[in-house]
């Protein structure tokens, strides 16, 4: 079985593919990484093409999609959702969605307790704590960094971009990874899939905490004749 992962909620345009055969662990068939704030929709699809061809792999062949659902900002965000449910539809396969936040928990492997920030933009950070690389212990919040260890032990890790920008708040060091990785993403998707313990596999849809910058415009106002 092939698996396609891809995450675009963050500055990482990040694709995976994996062969997965039940039983035994995910091997990586193919990887692209860039990371650009400003070109997802560039290029995602050009990086799927060139993951499945280092594989030799044609679309038919896949077996399942994941993709990162955020949170992340609304344009990138949208991007990666859009291509995973086209592909999807296409190819009549299933489209597992993943939090974005548990995609870097995972790839720390930690044990114990942690956190996770990822950039929100307007001096925020998107962000969760966790029990462990497998277990999250509160919802996706977005808010200051400040926020992140309200309530939490003293010297609890934070891991992240959003960490790496704020340490004089949440510290000085141990910040890795500091964005998604595909090769998390998969890896994830196929132990929950082969019913191991780990986050929740969610429907392809956003998730998003705050409402998009961008707005439709309200109703023109009169203009009372002078």
């Amino acid at each position: 079985m092939l698996v396609l992962a891809f995450d675009t909620a963050t500055a990482a345009i990040t694709v995976a593919l994996y062969e997965w055969i039940p039983g035994e662990d995910a091997a990586p068939r193919g990887l692209a990484e860039a990371v650009d704030r400003r070109r997802h929709t560039e290029l995602l699809t050009p990086s799927i093409a060139e993951v499945m061809a280092e594989a030799g792999a044609a679309p038919d062949d896949l077996s399942a999609i994941a993709v990162g659902v955020g949170p992340g900002p609304y344009t990138g965000l949208r991007v990666g959702l859009v291509t995973a449910r086209a592909m999807g539809e296409a190819l009549s396969v299933p489209v597992h969605g993943v939090c974005t936040l548990d995609i870097m928990a995972w790839a720390t492997k930690r044990d114990g307790p942690f956190a996770v920030a990822t950039d929100a933009r307007r001096k925020e950070v998107y962000w969760a704590r966790y029990d462990s690389a497998r277990f999250r212990a509160t919802e996706p919040a977005v808010g200051p960094a400040a926020d992140v260890l309200k309530g939490a032990p003293e010297g609890l890790p934070v891991v992240g971009e959003g960490a790496a920008l704020y340490p004089e708040v949440l510290g000085e060091s141990g910040h890795e990874p500091l964005l998604p990785t595909a090769s998390a993403l998969a890896e994830l998707a196929v132990a929950r899939l082969s019913g191991l313990k780990g986050p929740e596999l969610l429907p392809p849809e956003p998730l998003y905490l705050r409402r998009p910058d961008a707005k439709e415009p309200g109703p023109r106002k009169k203009v009372t004749p002078a």
